[in-house]
């Protein structure tokens, strides 16, 4: 495995919180913060490819049939184009 460091500038108060869970799981902090970054990239990688299958062979046509059977409202305040 190739290892390359990278300094991370954390809050102390979220250090410490890191810290406290780093010991109650029995592991250093890098060990644990490396666990925590490897865990967010799975979940990102994880949903984009959920989203990927999800969208298929959808199409801008598709999206543009289905718009059309929208009812036609106003938009709630704020929601408006400009």
């Amino acid at each position: 495995m190739s290892v390359s460091r990278y300094p991370v500038r954390l809050p102390a108060s979220m250090k410490k919180a890191a810290q406290r869970l780093a010991k109650e799981d029995g592991v250093s902090l890098n060990q644990w913060i490396a666990s925590a970054v490897a865990q967010k990239v799975g979940v990102v990688e994880t949903a984009a490819d959920f989203f990927k299958k999800r969208a298929g062979k959808a199409t801008g046509a598709g999206l543009m049939k289905f718009l059309r059977t929208a009812p036609k409202a106003a938009p709630e305040p704020g929601d408006e184009m400009r």
